[in-house]
């Protein structure tokens, strides 16, 4: 008879959390835009980047492609955050206002409910002016850990 191993992944969060945010800030697309990541919890981050005049589209405002780069390092960061190996499944971003050159995006994941397979986030993308974009995003997580699992149990 198998018996399933029970992680607790709050604990993981807390003792690995260095090792966790050094492994997400190594993401080098994120690092070649310009984004940071500000804030890592236990299923929830934030993250940052200032629209430089490279990010413009061909109407002078932030493009659409950097505020879903930024939402989707977001997303990323905080479904990896207790260290357990997290993809994107799905993703649904819906644009609400324009982003102008200057302006510091902020965006912000939320866990909404995670299982040992899935979980499921909201990504807010706001600058100093309001609500930009929110994005809706569905996660695989796989059976491997970045971070070492005690073996005691």
């Amino acid at each position: 008879m198998s018996t399933k191993r029970i992680v607790d992944e709050s604990e993981l969060h807390r003792k690995h959390y260095d090792e966790i945010c050094g492994k997400l800030v190594q993401d080098q697309f994120a690092q070649f835009l310009g984004i940071r990541l500000v804030e890592l919890g236990e299923g929830t981050a934030t993250a940052e980047v200032t629209v430089q005049d490279h990010m413009l589209n061909a109407h002078g405002t932030a493009h659409g492609a950097i505020i879903f780069s930024l939402a989707d390092f977001t997303f990323a960061a905080a479904c990896n955050s207790y260290g357990k190996t997290s993809v994107a499944l799905s993703m649904n971003i819906g644009f609400l206002a324009a982003a102008m050159k200057g302006n510091r995006l902020v965006a912000t994941a939320t866990e909404e409910k995670k299982n040992n397979r899935t979980a499921w986030y909201r990504i807010r993308v706001e600058t100093e002016h309001g609500l930009v974009a929110t994005l809706d995003a569905l996660a695989y997580r796989k059976n491997e850990y970045f971070v070492a699992i005690d073996e005691e149990r």
